[in-house]
């Protein structure tokens, strides 16, 4: 057991690293006038080929699937990497990406309530005290970039930033009887495949084709983001439900604000303040305290 949960432990961390990044990959393609959807979409379609792949060698894991099972991965796929994965991207037009991986995870407070409130879940006193760490620590630096910022686009960015914390985590609370069903591999691909149709369905409403024609940096930022940002997490993060339960992996993956604020200082030139660092200084105390034996 200690064994499985060190690795599912490790498996949210390495998810939590590629999450970090898509933020800022998403902010290098902006200024060639790429819009969210587009972005979107190629993110989704350079991914596709993985999951299809995955989704035909996996086809006979867990037996074949009723027409609820369909009806779960559409609901799940709508909010998990379509819904969050759009509404995040909006709200990127707005702030700045330290700020949207700090609201964004609010969402392991959301998973945990879900399961709490809604399917019978225990809530420990050690997983209460690295919530309110955690959340403590994301206050304090979302305090920091309210300040800095104009007020109006920080409103805006944040409301739909949180709408995609929001849909996540019902996500994340739904998905983990669906993995114990049908494999993390088999869950991650089909319901990656379902979000990309919705998604490209939501791009030609909204764009002619032509719009698929993009500068070549926004196909390899896009590139990026399929890959660093989207296939290896994806996995990785279906994999640790598994091993350590969603309400554990999401708040093994707080880690990502951190990365995210270092790699936004790094490579967009985002300030870091004291502020910051002080909410990241209880992000990691709040995560050393709920993954000790």
């Amino acid at each position: 057991m200690e064994k499985s949960n060190a690795y599912g432990a490790g498996l949210a961390l390495v998810a939590a690293f590629g999450f970090s990044l898509k933020a800022i990959f998403v902010k290098l393609a902006y200024p060639y006038g790429v819009d969210a959807i587009t972005l979107l979409v190629l993110r989704m379609g350079f991914s596709l080929p993985v999951f299809l792949w995955v989704g035909v060698a996996s086809r006979k894991a867990g037996g074949d699937l009723s027409t609820g099972d369909w009806g779960k991965l559409l609901t799940l796929g709508c909010l998990g990497y379509y819904g969050a994965s759009f509404l995040d991207f909006w709200g990127l037009e707005y702030i700045s990406a330290g700020l949207e991986r700090l609201i964004l995870f609010t969402y392991p407070t959301l998973t945990i309530l879900i399961g709490v409130l809604f399917q019978g879940k225990p809530f420990t006193h050690r997983e209460g005290i690295a919530v309110v760490l955690c959340y403590s620590g994301i206050g304090f630096a979302f305090l920091h970039d309210l300040n800095l910022g104009d007020t109006q686009s920080v409103l805006i960015g944040g409301a739909l930033v949180f709408g995609s914390s929001v849909s996540y985590a019902i996500y994340l609370s739904g998905s983990a009887t669906m993995i114990s069903r049908l494999g993390a591999m088999r869950f991650s691909a089909l319901a990656s495949l379902v979000s990309s149709g919705v998604i490209l369905v939501h791009f030609l409403a909204a764009h002619p084709l032509s719009a698929f024609v993009q500068p070549l940096p926004v196909y390899g930022w896009g590139l990026a983001m399929a890959a660093f940002a989207t296939v290896i997490p994806v996995f990785a993060q279906a994999a640790a439900i598994r091993h350590v339960g969603a309400g554990r992996a999401s708040l093994f993956s707080m880690v990502g604000p951190i990365l995210t604020i270092a790699f936004g200082w790094w490579l967009l030139d985002e300030h870091i303040s004291a502020a910051q660092m002080a909410g990241a200084a209880l992000v990691v105390v709040g995560i050393l305290i709920v993954s000790r034996k």
